[in-house]
């Protein structure tokens, strides 16, 4: 297991590195595109379509990035839609969240269906356009998420006692949403400090935006506000797969599972820290 999860990682960073560092910026958003239309198809297997229709909405979301990318209105999102998807997160996350998975499997499957797919359009455009703004930008706001994740994994198995919601993932808990909260912090600071002052790079992190607008006393409620709408991300996809029984949103990663169990923290996360960088 664990030499499946280095060889697929591996893999994937050989794919998406070199993409990620070309001039222009329509590789690496090609490519992720492939990834956020097969997270599609695993969403539209969770909530109840069949192996083959599944590929119907993959297929759908695909060809929509395509157009967007050959009509260059990647680039050109309005923030307003920015913020309409921190309001839809926060209103539909929370009621997802608050009833359950047996709440969830009475939702209306269309809108389930749909919502799903919204929150992948919404998160690949949001990727998509912090890769236009600069690669320092968009790894920055990508290791908020990996930092809160190995944060709270961290501090999960060493103090972990009050669960979070042993309904949705028993595994989780409050003392790792604390761990990950505190690792997102200082990655701020590691990357405010040092990165964006000591080497070259092509565009100001998140974090420097913040600083520079709203001083240190903004950096840390908005950093807390995206690490908390990340556990939103994965308890949200949790809820999804308890709801249909399922362990993995899928096979098609060797040793992680699927790509929706890789990117769920990510959905919220994207559009969210776009419109933050607005403000």
């Amino acid at each position: 297991m664990l030499l499946q999860r280095v060889v697929t990682a591996v893999v994937l960073l050989a794919l998406l590195l070199p993409s990620l560092w070309v001039t222009t910026p329509w590789p690496f958003a090609l490519l992720t595109l492939l990834l956020v239309a097969a997270a599609a198809w695993e969403w539209s297997r969770l909530n109840g379509v069949a192996n083959v229709a599944a590929l119907g909405p993959g297929a759908l979301l695909g060809l929509a990035g395509l157009w967007a990318v050959y009509t260059g209105s990647v680039t050109k999102v309005a923030t307003t839609v920015w913020w309409g998807a921190t309001v839809a997160w926060l209103a539909v996350g929370s009621a997802a969240l608050y009833g359950g998975p047996s709440a969830w499997q009475r939702w209306p499957a269309v809108a389930r269906l749909a919502l799903g797919l919204l929150a992948l359009w919404l998160a690949w455009l949001a990727l998509a356009k912090a890769r236009a703004v600069g690669v320092n930008f968009l790894l920055s706001v990508l290791c908020l998420v990996w930092a809160a994740d190995i944060g709270a994994y961290a501090a999960g198995r060493a103090f972990g006692k009050r669960k979070l919601a042993p309904t949705i993932s028993p595994g989780k808990s409050w003392e790792g949403v604390a761990g990950g909260a505190v690792s997102v912090l200082l990655l701020a600071a590691l990357w405010v400090l040092a990165i964006d002052r000591v080497w070259p790079v092509d565009s100001a992190s998140l974090y420097t935006m913040w600083v520079e607008r709203f001083g240190w006393a903004g950096v840390v409620p908005l950093a807390l506000w995206l690490v908390g709408l990340s556990v939103v991300g994965d308890l949200f996809e949790s809820l999804v797969k308890r709801a249909a029984g399922a362990k993995d949103s899928s096979r098609l990663l060797p040793g992680h599972g699927g790509v929706l169990d890789r990117i769920d923290a990510l959905l919220p996360v994207l559009p969210v820290a776009m419109a933050l960088a607005t403000l």
